[in-house]
């Protein structure tokens, strides 16, 4: 097998400047690799460079230096319309169209793709389900009739509706209650093992990143401090992995 075929996602020595390159770097000399069929989250602090990374994988930043690859390719080498279509993306507050049903939010990639009215109708039904959501009582809903928990279902189900290989998740659960974020928490984890997919998941939750990681890689100012499994991860001594590690024990467990 390649390293290609092994690694559905690489940065080999990634820089990025906003404007142009005329800012300061917001990501800083990244090297990393993503094997197929693991979760890799991204842990760290606001404005450490998590959801620039996920920009740099679906072609939405190009590296200012270094190269991100997908399936073997340069982001660059991808039509960028082809490339965003093949990765689902969640979003905190899911990103739904409000004027869509959930049923038309879900259908939205298959029906750019020119899928076909039935197989998409079928599909819609299929990842309702997926995600525990009745079809007959929630496809006709708009958004601002779900809950919050109930509007990020359907937003992991529109990710997935195209079948990518690839899912990028920019802190899904992080604006929900704490009793239905962990019920979503544990959904995923079933949810990603049954799948197998390819996943990015962006946190600043030490606990969310121990209990879904493959791997959890840590940022600071953009560039990578730790990365281990997370049975590994609380014996690396780097200051920015204690002060995380302090956060578990200032709300009263740990894992």
């Amino acid at each position: 097998m390649t390293i290609a075929q092994q690694n559905l996602i690489e940065f080999r020595d990634v820089s990025w400047r906003a404007n142009g390159g005329a800012s300061a770097e917001i990501i800083a000399g990244v090297s990393l690799e993503v094997p197929r069929g693991s979760t890799l989250v991204l842990l760290g602090r606001s404005g450490s460079g998590k959801t620039t990374l996920l920009k740099l994988i679906n072609g939405m930043h190009w590296p200012s230096q270094g190269e991100v690859r997908v399936e073997g390719r340069t982001t660059r080498e991808w039509d960028a319309t082809r490339l965003r279509r093949g990765i689902g993306y969640v979003i905190q507050e899911a990103g739904l169209f409000p004027h869509f049903t959930v049923a038309e939010n879900v259908a939205l990639v298959p029906g750019l793709e020119g899928w076909p009215n039935e197989k998409i109708a079928a599909r819609v039904k299929e990842m309702l389900e997926l995600v525990g959501l009745e079809p007959g009582e929630y496809a006709q809903r708009r958004p601002r009739e779900l809950s919050g928990g109930q509007r990020q279902r359907v937003g992991v189900a529109r990710a997935l509706a195209a079948d990518p290989p690839i899912l990028l998740m920019d802190e899904p659960f992080g604006a929900l209650d704490p009793v239905t974020r962990a019920e979503l928490q544990r959904e995923f984890q079933a949810l990603a093992r049954r799948l197998a997919k390819t996943i990015v998941f962006v946190t600043h939750d030490l606990r969310e990143a121990l209990l879904l990681a493959s791997r959890i890689v840590l940022l600071e100012r953009g560039r990578i401090v730790a990365n281990a499994r997370p049975e590994d991860f609380l014996r690396v001594q780097h200051p920015e992995v204690l002060a995380f590690a302090a956060s578990l024990d200032v709300r009263g467990s740990a894992v």
